[in-house]
């Protein structure tokens, strides 16, 4: 395997399916230094075509929970890897060729809209044609992968367990990379932000459909903790020809992954429609507790729907966030008996905090 943290699911899983399917990527790219965040959000709906709802879009999220989004109809334009991360979508271009991944320069050249995203490589260019500002977005930037999902030197896990290789859960999802390190530029409007070593962060679902309801809580850039990445949701999803209401959370901390899922763990969250997240898990040797914060309003981005990408998810990049992680006292020798030990008290400014669903 040329990525040794290549996640299951990490090749595209639209390939063969004649029914109504969507897949989405998403690339962050956190910026300590200034505080600001980039978030990339790539989808593809109905890759056969000839649907109503048939066709690509790239979002992104940036400073300020400012937002760009541009379509692609042309689904033949689109290309992505059966079996390892890797996709693109182009716009407009003087190639003749069929869709593929370019080197940057040739990228460059004759992609004049469009994307390709690899697990090492991000890069794209989009233009907000109705703006009157023309409002733009430009980026290319290396990725080193430092956690993928679960423990490094290990096989790397399901972020949904054994059952999501088969279509049980609707949407699928898959945390690809818990945290790496971004090196490159993004210009955003006209203003060039260049970056080395920064956080970065890579996700994924897939499905017939997302949700009734769910709450996400991502971020790896805390204070003081470079090697810390948590990633936490949670949602009211389909389950065959049932709904259940599940949660999880999982932390990569000091080349060590702590899982609490359902399968595990007991797990409770308390969420409001928007402003506070708090989430509560423990199983027989760890107990975590997150909450999290903004009093900022938060921009509503698109998701696949079956009335296609309508505005029903509110997110924000800049939420506040403190997580407690300790060991319980039953995992600990006796002369700890009594008390639990805490392993982790960090916070962060920057933590990505979302809502979303019917009612948005």
């Amino acid at each position: 395997m040329a990525n040794p943290l290549q996640t299951p699911h990490s090749g595209y899983h639209g390939y063969g399916i004649n029914t109504r399917f969507f897949e989405g990527w998403y690339y962050r790219v956190t910026l300590p230094d200034c505080g600001d965040t980039f978030a990339f959000m790539y989808s593809i709906d109905d890759r056969t075509g000839g649907k109503p709802d048939s066709g690509g879009a790239a979002q992104i999220l940036g400073p300020d929970d400012g937002y760009l989004c541009r379509t692609f109809p042309k689904v033949n334009q689109f290309w992505a890897s059966r079996t390892s991360l890797a996709l693109g979508h182009w716009g407009k271009t003087d190639l003749k060729i069929s869709p593929q991944y370019l080197d940057s320069a040739t990228f460059d050249r004759h992609i004049q809209e469009g994307y390709q995203a690899t697990a090492t490589w991000n890069q794209g260019k989009i233009r907000d044609w109705h703006s009157p500002s023309n409002s733009y977005c430009r980026w290319q930037y290396e990725i080193k992968p430092i956690y993928g999902w679960g423990n490094p030197g290990n096989v790397q896990q399901s972020t949904a367990g054994w059952l999501s290789y088969f279509q049980i859960f609707e949407p699928g999802w898959q945390v690809l990379m818990a945290h790496g390190l971004a090196t490159g530029w993004i210009d955003w409007h006209g203003k060039r932000y260049e970056f080395t070593n920064a956080p970065a962060y890579i996700e994924k679902n897939w499905g017939q459909s997302f949700p009734q309801k769910w709450f996400w809580i991502n971020c790896n850039s805390f204070d003081n903790q470079p090697n810390l990445a948590l990633t936490a949701g949670g949602g009211r999803r389909g389950v065959l020809w049932w709904m259940e209401s599940v949660a999880m959370i999982g932390i990569h901390y000091e080349g060590k992954f702590y899982e609490f899922v359902p399968w595990n763990s007991e797990i409770s969250w308390q969420i409001q429609p928007w402003g506070n997240w708090a989430i509560q898990a423990r199983n027989s040797q760890y107990e975590v507790e997150l909450v999290g914060t903004t009093d900022r309003a938060g921009t509503f981005v698109r998701t696949p729907t079956q009335e296609g990408l309508i505005f029903i998810c509110r997110d924000t990049t800049y939420g506040k966030l403190t997580i407690e992680l300790r060991c319980r006292r039953l995992a600990m020798p006796s002369q700890f008996y009594g008390k639990s030990k805490t392993i982790l008290k960090a916070f962060t400014s920057l933590a990505g905090l979302e809502v979303g669903g019917n009612k948005g």
